[in-house]
Protein backbone atom coordinates (compact mmCIF):
# COMPACT_ATOMS: atom_id res chain seq x y z
CA UNK A 1 0.00 0.00 0.00
CA UNK A 2 1.23 3.50 -0.86
CA UNK A 3 1.56 5.63 2.26
CA UNK A 4 -1.46 7.94 2.46
CA UNK A 5 0.10 10.36 4.97
CA UNK A 6 3.46 11.77 6.01
CA UNK A 7 4.54 12.92 9.46
CA UNK A 8 5.12 16.67 9.61
CA UNK A 9 6.31 17.88 12.99
CA UNK A 10 4.39 15.18 14.82
CA UNK A 11 1.14 15.58 12.89
CA UNK A 12 -0.12 13.43 10.05
CA UNK A 13 -0.31 15.28 6.73
CA UNK A 14 -2.84 13.38 4.67
CA UNK A 15 -2.12 12.44 1.07
CA UNK A 16 -5.37 10.57 0.52
CA UNK A 17 -6.25 13.40 -1.87
CA UNK A 18 -3.76 15.28 -4.08
CA UNK A 19 -1.90 18.26 -2.63
CA UNK A 20 -0.46 21.39 -4.23
CA UNK A 21 3.09 22.58 -3.57
CA UNK A 22 3.75 26.18 -4.63
CA UNK A 23 7.13 27.16 -6.04
CA UNK A 24 8.64 30.22 -4.35
CA UNK A 25 11.84 31.23 -6.14
CA UNK A 26 14.45 33.12 -4.14
CA UNK A 27 16.53 33.63 -7.26
CA UNK A 28 17.05 36.53 -9.66
CA UNK A 29 17.29 34.39 -12.78
CA UNK A 30 14.49 31.82 -12.88
CA UNK A 31 12.36 31.97 -16.01
CA UNK A 32 9.17 32.90 -14.19
CA UNK A 33 7.85 34.18 -10.88
CA UNK A 34 11.29 34.89 -9.42
CA UNK A 35 12.00 37.56 -6.84
CA UNK A 36 14.39 39.79 -8.76
CA UNK A 37 15.55 41.87 -5.81
CA UNK A 38 15.70 39.08 -3.21
CA UNK A 39 13.58 41.29 -0.94
CA UNK A 40 11.19 40.41 1.88
CA UNK A 41 8.25 42.12 0.18
CA UNK A 42 8.63 39.89 -2.88
CA UNK A 43 8.60 36.70 -0.84
CA UNK A 44 5.67 37.78 1.31
CA UNK A 45 3.62 38.68 -1.74
CA UNK A 46 4.39 35.39 -3.49
CA UNK A 47 3.79 33.28 -0.39
CA UNK A 48 0.62 35.12 0.58
CA UNK A 49 -0.85 34.76 -2.90
CA UNK A 50 -0.01 31.04 -3.04
CA UNK A 51 -1.56 30.37 0.36
CA UNK A 52 -4.67 32.41 -0.44
CA UNK A 53 -5.09 30.41 -3.63
CA UNK A 54 -4.97 27.16 -1.68
CA UNK A 55 -1.36 25.95 -1.68
CA UNK A 56 -0.75 23.19 0.87
CA UNK A 57 3.05 23.53 0.88
CA UNK A 58 5.46 26.35 0.00
CA UNK A 59 8.66 25.09 -1.63
CA UNK A 60 11.37 27.72 -1.32
CA UNK A 61 14.54 27.46 -3.39
CA UNK A 62 17.50 29.77 -3.95
CA UNK A 63 19.47 27.82 -6.56
CA UNK A 64 18.02 27.99 -10.05
CA UNK A 65 18.07 24.73 -12.00
CA UNK A 66 16.83 26.17 -15.28
CA UNK A 67 19.07 25.46 -18.32
CA UNK A 68 21.96 27.92 -18.43
CA UNK A 69 21.43 29.22 -14.90
CA UNK A 70 24.46 30.64 -13.09
CA UNK A 71 25.77 28.45 -10.28
CA UNK A 72 25.85 29.98 -6.81
CA UNK A 73 27.99 28.97 -3.86
CA UNK A 74 26.62 27.80 -0.56
CA UNK A 75 26.95 31.15 1.19
CA UNK A 76 24.95 32.95 -1.50
CA UNK A 77 22.30 30.24 -1.56
CA UNK A 78 21.89 30.56 2.20
CA UNK A 79 21.87 34.39 2.09
CA UNK A 80 18.90 34.28 -0.27
CA UNK A 81 17.11 31.57 1.66
CA UNK A 82 17.62 33.25 5.01
CA UNK A 83 15.87 36.40 3.78
CA UNK A 84 12.98 34.41 2.31
CA UNK A 85 12.52 31.91 5.12
CA UNK A 86 12.72 34.54 7.85
CA UNK A 87 10.08 36.72 6.22
CA UNK A 88 7.71 33.90 5.33
CA UNK A 89 7.96 32.11 8.68
CA UNK A 90 7.21 35.33 10.59
CA UNK A 91 4.24 36.24 8.41
CA UNK A 92 2.83 32.71 8.04
CA UNK A 93 3.90 30.77 11.15
CA UNK A 94 1.64 27.80 10.42
CA UNK A 95 2.58 27.34 6.77
CA UNK A 96 4.15 24.04 5.78
CA UNK A 97 7.53 25.02 4.34
CA UNK A 98 9.80 22.93 2.15
CA UNK A 99 13.38 23.85 1.21
CA UNK A 100 14.57 23.10 -2.32
CA UNK A 101 18.29 22.40 -1.96
CA UNK A 102 20.80 19.68 -2.78
CA UNK A 103 23.19 20.77 0.00
CA UNK A 104 22.82 18.96 3.32
CA UNK A 105 24.27 21.85 5.32
CA UNK A 106 21.74 24.26 3.83
CA UNK A 107 18.93 21.82 4.51
CA UNK A 108 19.99 21.47 8.14
CA UNK A 109 20.09 25.22 8.73
CA UNK A 110 16.67 25.68 7.12
CA UNK A 111 15.10 23.02 9.34
CA UNK A 112 16.83 24.02 12.57
CA UNK A 113 16.58 27.80 12.24
CA UNK A 114 13.24 28.28 10.49
CA UNK A 115 11.22 25.14 11.15
CA UNK A 116 11.21 23.96 7.55
CA UNK A 117 9.27 20.69 7.47
CA UNK A 118 10.32 19.05 4.18
CA UNK A 119 13.63 18.71 2.32
CA UNK A 120 13.32 18.69 -1.46
CA UNK A 121 16.58 17.39 -2.93
CA UNK A 122 16.74 17.51 -6.72
CA UNK A 123 20.06 15.64 -6.76
CA UNK A 124 18.67 12.43 -5.26
CA UNK A 125 21.33 12.32 -2.57
CA UNK A 126 24.51 13.35 -4.42
CA UNK A 127 25.61 15.14 -1.26
CA UNK A 128 26.93 12.16 0.67
CA UNK A 129 25.80 13.67 3.96
CA UNK A 130 22.23 14.34 2.88
CA UNK A 131 20.65 10.99 3.81
CA UNK A 132 22.25 10.98 7.27
CA UNK A 133 21.14 14.59 7.77
CA UNK A 134 17.55 13.78 6.89
CA UNK A 135 17.64 10.79 9.23
CA UNK A 136 18.88 12.95 12.08
CA UNK A 137 16.39 15.75 11.44
CA UNK A 138 13.48 13.31 10.97
CA UNK A 139 11.68 15.36 8.33
CA UNK A 140 10.05 14.12 5.12
CA UNK A 141 12.45 13.89 2.19
CA UNK A 142 11.69 14.32 -1.50
CA UNK A 143 13.94 11.97 -3.45
CA UNK A 144 14.35 13.09 -7.06
CA UNK A 145 15.62 11.09 -10.01
CA UNK A 146 18.16 13.22 -11.90
CA UNK A 147 20.58 10.55 -13.13
CA UNK A 148 21.60 9.85 -16.71
CA UNK A 149 19.55 7.08 -18.26
CA UNK A 150 20.98 4.08 -20.07
CA UNK A 151 20.01 3.34 -23.64
CA UNK A 152 18.26 0.05 -24.31
CA UNK A 153 16.31 -0.04 -21.04
CA UNK A 154 12.81 1.23 -20.34
CA UNK A 155 12.84 4.70 -18.81
CA UNK A 156 10.36 3.90 -16.05
CA UNK A 157 12.20 0.69 -15.18
CA UNK A 158 15.43 2.62 -14.59
CA UNK A 159 13.73 5.33 -12.57
CA UNK A 160 11.91 2.76 -10.45
CA UNK A 161 15.15 0.84 -9.82
CA UNK A 162 16.76 4.05 -8.59
CA UNK A 163 13.91 4.80 -6.21
CA UNK A 164 13.83 1.30 -4.75
CA UNK A 165 17.59 1.29 -4.20
CA UNK A 166 17.77 4.76 -2.65
CA UNK A 167 14.62 4.32 -0.58
CA UNK A 168 16.14 1.18 0.91
CA UNK A 169 19.24 3.14 1.92
CA UNK A 170 17.06 5.80 3.52
CA UNK A 171 14.97 3.22 5.34
CA UNK A 172 18.08 1.57 6.78
CA UNK A 173 19.09 4.95 8.19
CA UNK A 174 15.69 5.40 9.82
CA UNK A 175 14.10 7.86 7.38
CA UNK A 176 10.38 7.14 7.63
CA UNK A 177 8.80 9.61 5.20
CA UNK A 178 10.05 9.54 1.61
CA UNK A 179 8.30 11.10 -1.37
CA UNK A 180 9.55 10.26 -4.87
CA UNK A 181 9.87 12.77 -7.71
CA UNK A 182 10.55 11.25 -11.17
CA UNK A 183 12.51 14.36 -12.11
CA UNK A 184 10.85 15.56 -15.28
CA UNK A 185 13.37 17.68 -17.16
CA UNK A 186 16.42 16.42 -15.28
CA UNK A 187 18.91 14.46 -17.42
CA UNK A 188 16.12 13.31 -19.74
CA UNK A 189 15.35 13.89 -23.39
CA UNK A 190 11.99 15.19 -24.54
CA UNK A 191 11.00 11.67 -25.54
CA UNK A 192 12.15 10.19 -22.23
CA UNK A 193 10.08 12.74 -20.30
CA UNK A 194 6.94 11.84 -22.18
CA UNK A 195 7.66 8.12 -21.93
CA UNK A 196 7.97 8.58 -18.16
CA UNK A 197 4.71 10.53 -17.98
CA UNK A 198 2.88 7.89 -20.02
CA UNK A 199 3.99 5.15 -17.61
CA UNK A 200 4.00 7.15 -14.38
CA UNK A 201 1.62 4.69 -12.71
CA UNK A 202 4.41 2.08 -12.79
CA UNK A 203 6.25 4.07 -10.11
CA UNK A 204 3.50 3.19 -7.64
CA UNK A 205 5.31 -0.13 -7.32
CA UNK A 206 7.78 1.70 -5.06
CA UNK A 207 4.86 2.10 -2.60
CA UNK A 208 5.79 5.70 -1.88
CA UNK A 209 3.93 8.99 -2.50
CA UNK A 210 4.68 10.57 -5.89
CA UNK A 211 5.40 14.25 -6.46
CA UNK A 212 5.24 15.59 -10.00
CA UNK A 213 7.02 18.83 -10.90
CA UNK A 214 6.17 19.45 -14.52
CA UNK A 215 5.03 23.07 -14.36
CA UNK A 216 6.03 25.12 -17.44
CA UNK A 217 9.05 22.89 -18.05
CA UNK A 218 10.90 22.62 -21.34
CA UNK A 219 9.12 19.37 -22.22
CA UNK A 220 5.94 21.47 -22.31
CA UNK A 221 6.97 24.71 -23.96
CA UNK A 222 9.48 23.23 -26.41
CA UNK A 223 6.93 20.73 -27.63
CA UNK A 224 4.53 23.63 -28.24
CA UNK A 225 7.23 25.99 -29.56
CA UNK A 226 6.26 28.72 -27.09
CA UNK A 227 7.87 30.55 -24.18
CA UNK A 228 7.61 29.18 -20.62
CA UNK A 229 5.67 32.29 -19.53
CA UNK A 230 3.00 31.92 -22.22
CA UNK A 231 -0.63 30.91 -21.71
CA UNK A 232 0.00 27.97 -24.03
CA UNK A 233 2.71 26.69 -21.66
CA UNK A 234 0.22 26.89 -18.79
CA UNK A 235 -2.44 25.03 -20.79
CA UNK A 236 0.08 22.32 -21.70
CA UNK A 237 1.10 22.10 -18.06
CA UNK A 238 -2.49 21.56 -16.94
CA UNK A 239 -2.97 18.72 -19.42
CA UNK A 240 0.23 17.06 -18.21
CA UNK A 241 -0.77 17.55 -14.58
CA UNK A 242 -4.18 15.97 -15.16
CA UNK A 243 -2.41 13.01 -16.79
CA UNK A 244 -0.15 12.73 -13.72
CA UNK A 245 -3.11 12.84 -11.35
CA UNK A 246 -4.85 10.08 -13.27
CA UNK A 247 -1.68 7.99 -12.89
CA UNK A 248 -1.68 8.44 -9.12
CA UNK A 249 0.39 11.55 -8.38
CA UNK A 250 -0.04 12.69 -4.78
CA UNK A 251 1.54 16.15 -4.96
CA UNK A 252 1.76 18.67 -7.80
CA UNK A 253 4.63 21.16 -7.61
CA UNK A 254 3.41 24.23 -9.46
CA UNK A 255 3.91 27.86 -10.41
CA UNK A 256 0.18 28.48 -10.95
CA UNK A 257 -1.62 27.51 -7.76
CA UNK A 258 -5.10 28.72 -8.67
CA UNK A 259 -5.05 26.81 -11.96
CA UNK A 260 -3.78 23.66 -10.27
CA UNK A 261 -6.55 23.85 -7.65
CA UNK A 262 -9.11 24.13 -10.45
CA UNK A 263 -7.97 20.95 -12.16
CA UNK A 264 -7.95 19.18 -8.77
CA UNK A 265 -11.63 20.07 -8.41
CA UNK A 266 -12.37 18.50 -11.79
CA UNK A 267 -10.21 15.47 -11.03
CA UNK A 268 -11.88 14.77 -7.71
CA UNK A 269 -15.45 14.98 -9.03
Amino acid sequence: MVHDAININGSLFSLDHPRVMAIINATPDSFAFSCTNIAEADFLAAAGLALNQGADILDIGAYSTRPGAVAVDESEEWRRLEIALSAIRKAFPDAVLSVDTFRSSVARRAVEQFGVRIINDISGGEDLDMFATVAQLQVPYILTHSQQLQSGRLVTEQVLDFFVRQADRLSRLGVRDVIIDPGFGFAKTLWQNYELLAHLADLKLAQLPILVGISRKSMIYKALNVTPQSDAALHGTLVAQMTALAAGANILRVHDVAAAKQILKHFEK
